[in-house]
């Protein structure tokens, strides 16, 4: 079974998106776990930046390693070429986290997770203006409308989504972000299509990485408290990172991107879910399970359409 055939296969998709989803997801309680055990503040950007940079960068090195250790050339790019990673690392890695996390410290969590999903409707509607074989139907259109009210109930905590006010750096650095992230995914699906995915991959979360961590730096943070346990939960970033992106990156190579971006909406849910395991909150909670549910409805109603139009194309 070649890439092409193994990416592309309906179950094979759904597994491996759910899985890079749960692995984002466990990234919340490792972050909140991780800025504790190397002593950062919530209102210290410098150092957040540094310890995503360390995170990205070694992510980044693993999967070079990975496909290096597979026999692969990892350095057979052109200066146009790299020059393309360069800019995917600056924007999907370094820039989209920077913004997001800026944006976070000038607004709620909710209302800051809530306005990330948005991402998801972004990526959906450039896909349809730059794909012809990806437009919106009302199937699309439902499916992440539900979906998203899945990603607005597993955020709801009692407290108000609308807020007192709108501001540039809270919530408009949020919807930046969202939108980089989703511009970042077409573009990755561009210049994949001749490339290996995985080495583009280790690429853009390196580049990225160390733009974070120089970026970080200036900013006047810095990286203490190096233990045992901090080391492993690290590595353990890293990894997640690592294995992640590198298949999100091979399914939207072989796959049209609101097929796969629609699986984003299960990221703040596995989010919650596993933070409830991992910090000891109340996972008997009625709302992630509505949450899931309509997610995975959402994501059954974009995958239905294309069931359907395999079977109209059959029939014809």
């Amino acid at each position: 079974m070649n890439k092409n055939t193994f990416y592309t296969n309906r179950r094979n998709i759904v597994l491996l998106a759910t899985l890079c989803c749960i692995l984002w997801g466990s990234a919340y309680p490792a972050i909140k776990v991780g800025y504790s055990l190397f002593n950062i503040n919530s209102n210290d950007i410098g150092s957040k930046l540094i310890f995503a940079g360390y995170r990205f960068a070694l992510a980044g090195i693993l999967v070079l390693l990975l496909e290096r250790l597979k026999k692969k050339s990892i350095f057979n790019f052109s200066i146009k070429q790299f020059g393309e990673i360069t800019l995917l690392g600056s924007m999907q890695t370094a820039l989209q986290y920077i913004f997001f996390y800026v944006g976070l410290s000038y607004t709620t969590g909710v209302r800051g997770s809530i306005i990330n999903g948005t991402g998801t409707f972004v990526s959906i509607i450039l896909a349809h203006f730059i794909y012809k074989n990806d437009k919106l139907s009302f199937n699309k259109i439902l499916g992440c409308i539900i979906g998203f009210f899945g990603v607005v109930i597993v955020n709801l905590n009692g407290q108000s989504v609308v807020g007192n006010s709108f501001t540039f750096k809270g919530e408009g650095f949020m919807m930046i972000a969202a939108i980089i992230f989703a511009t970042s995914a077409i573009y990755g699906k561009k210049i994949t299509q001749n490339k290996d995915a995985s080495i583009v991959s280790g690429y853009q979360l390196f580049i990225g990485g160390v733009i974070l961590i120089i970026l970080g730096s200036i900013l006047g943070g810095k990286l203490i408290g190096f233990t045992f346990n901090s080391i492993i939960l690290l590595l353990y970033m890293a990894l997640l990172s690592s294995v992640s992106f590198a298949v999100w990156t091979q399914l939207l190579k072989y796959n049209k991107v609101g097929v796969i971006s629609v699986f984003n909406f299960l990221v703040p849910v596995f989010g919650a879910l596993l933070s409830a395991i991992f910090l000891g909150e109340n996972i008997f909670d009625i709302k992630i399970l509505i949450a899931l549910i309509l997610v995975c409805l959402g994501i059954f109603l974009v995958y239905k359409e294309k069931k359907d139009k395999k079977i109209l194309g059959t029939l014809k």
